[in-house]
């Protein structure tokens, strides 16, 4: 059972809990752990109980060996014995603490999410006391949200499982090529299908692998000969995989990766793409195909019908950001705010890494709740800096701040304070529920602040738990644009956000694009690859990403716009 998964069951346990009334003394131990968790980065399957028992103590750390060793525990079972299953699923839902599912639940007779569901539909959820029409309006969104992405994965959770299937089709005696398609091969953000092609003289193999595999759940009713069908158990996202000839391969990978918008190009033989591929016999490789058809070769994350075209016009592929063209990270939290590292660990982890600089940008005063610095600490904390950058030169940490755009559109430092940081990262935090003109003039208020330097997660959005507020996009890229603000590529697999379709837009108004980790933990500056695959789907190119930048061009950056 990995962390994740544990910490799931911990939270579960702190809200069944509270449904039930417990005693406070005894939710403490577990709403603790839900904290100490974020801030340990060990692998808890590996420890022992006496040392989970030192992060987590005795009551919580037993709890958790349990977890381990049978995939539940006994304080779990016994509030699940006890809670109907549709009780517990309505404590999923935001918007729902475990008071207002209790009240739900023992005094209205609510047990199920169907029940809810027509209780708002028809006004009576706004007559229960403490309830309200704000309240049925949030849940019937949250309901809706719910219902929209049920069976659907984040790239980052769906590719662990591909590959596991990649895996066991290649090792099939009759498998002569496989490879993802679809949208994972496309890399989107979310995925509904884990697609693969499978090149092969001898599905029937293939087939019999997959029924016999523990994972998945055939659907026989919607597969054919030509494609097997079926759901990954554990995580209800469909799976389709694809069988064909091996001299189809290459034909068959682009009709299957490529939308139907990106195959729909016309060509000047008078046919679309997608018709001319039809009629074609084989290829060699998929660029081959592009050069016989006469068109820019387009890489497969690209092939979505949107501006590809036009894109390849005036970049080419190889100006694509990549992995290794990041000379560094910016916006990072540590110890001194809500990260699990110290200052010092996260920038000894970075510089390992080979990265030259490290952006540190805590939460500012604001942010009570994730530990955000007053100004004393502010003080405190930059004074670290330049000590550790004496002592890791030439490496270097930039002094930043993730600075909390309050209600009105204002930053939560005084001028003078504000004036200290190398970078400001102006982020929303709070207040999510505006509509588009009050969210728009907010951020519009907040890039027009002289000391913001880059626009943080614009849109608030976390990917399957909920929307991004509504902005008008296009007069923010204007008014980033007018300000020398850049934007954040927000790496996090939650948040992967600016959205990549606006990615072509910024560079046409020439705004520089972050890719950031907003890391809490050293080892989630992995989630940059995650941004930057993002980042190539928009077709972002290297002249147009800051942190493609080295150490020096970068302080040299932050010193001259300090100055203007």
């Amino acid at each position: 059972m990995d962390n994740k998964t544990i910490l799931k069951n911990i939270r579960l346990i702190v809200s069944l809990m509270e449904l039930h009334e417990e005693n406070p003394f005894k939710v403490k131990p577990y709403r603790d752990a839900t904290f100490a968790a974020e801030r340990n980065n060990d692998n808890w399957a590996m420890l022992s109980e006496s040392e989970l028992s030192a992060v987590f103590g005795k009551k919580v750390a037993q709890s958790i060996a349990e977890l381990v060793q049978t995939g539940s525990c006994t304080d779990l079972q016994s509030l699940l014995q006890k809670t109907p299953e549709g009780v517990t699923g309505l404590l999923k839902i935001k918007g729902l603490g475990a008071k207002k599912v209790r009240a739900l639940w023992l005094e209205h007779k609510i047990e199920t999410v169907e029940q809810l569901w027509d209780v708002c539909q028809t006004g009576q959820l706004a007559k229960f006391k403490g309830f309200g029409e704000k309240t049925q309006q949030s849940i019937l969104e949250a309901l809706v949200f719910i219902q929209e992405n049920k069976g659907k994965l984040h790239y980052s959770d769906a590719l662990p499982l591909a590959e596991q299937l990649l895996h066991l089709l290649q090792e099939c005696p009759k498998t002569v090529q496989a490879d993802f398609t679809g949208s994972l091969r496309r890399q989107d953000e979310i995925i509904s299908v884990i697609e693969i092609l499978v090149a092969s003289a001898s599905p029937e193999i293939l087939e019999e692998a997959l029924n016999q595999y523990p994972h998945l759940q055939p659907t026989p009713q919607l597969s054919n000969p030509w494609t097997w069908r079926g759901v990954w158990l554990e995580t209800g996202v469909s799976v389709a995989v694809n069988f064909c000839k091996p001299e189809d391969y290459i034909k068959k990978q682009l009709l299957l990766t490529g939308t139907a918008a990106h195959l729909a190009e016309p060509l000047a033989i008078g046919q679309t793409f997608m018709q001319w591929i039809r009629k074609r016999e084989t290829f060699a490789t998929e660029q081959e195909a592009y050069e016989q058809a006469q068109l820019p070769y387009i890489v497969p994350a690209m092939r979505e019908g949107r501006q590809e075209w036009e894109w390849s016009k005036q970049f080419s592929i190889t100006e694509l950001v990549e992995y290794q063209d990041l000379k560094g990270i910016l916006h990072n939290h540590s110890t001194y705010s809500d990260g699990a590292d110290s200052l010092a660990e996260m920038a000894a982890y970075a510089k390992a890494q080979g990265f030259e600089y490290l952006g540190i940008s805590d939460h500012s005063k604001t942010a009570f709740y994730a530990n955000g610095l007053t100004e004393e600490r502010v003080l405190a904390q930059l004074k670290e800096i330049e000590q550790l950058n004496a002592q890791l030169a030439p490496f270097k940490i930039f002094k930043g701040i993730e600075s909390d755009i309050l209600t009105d559109g204002s930053l939560d430092y005084a001028p003078d304070i504000l004036a200290q940081f190398d970078f400001v990262v102006a982020s929303v935090h709070s207040v999510l529920n505006m509509d588009e003109a009050k969210a728009t003039q907010r951020l519009l208020k907040a890039i027009e602040n002289p000391y913001t330097t880059i626009l943080g997660h614009p849109t608030g959005r976390l990917l399957l738990r909920r929307e991004g507020y509504p902005l008008d996009h296009q007069k923010i890229i204007d008014a980033c644009a007018a300000n020398g603000v850049m934007i954040e590529v927000n790496a996090n697999p939650w948040r992967l956000d600016l959205d990549w379709r606006w990615i072509g837009y910024a560079m046409q108004k020439g705004v520089q694009i972050c890719i950031n980790p907003d890391a809490h933990q050293k080892e989630r500056y992995d989630d940059m690859r995650y941004g930057v695959l993002a980042a190539q789907k928009g077709g972002l190119v290297k002249s147009f990403t800051f942190n493609a930048l080295g150490a020096e061009q970068v302080a040299a950056y932050f010193e001259n716009r300090k100055k203007k």
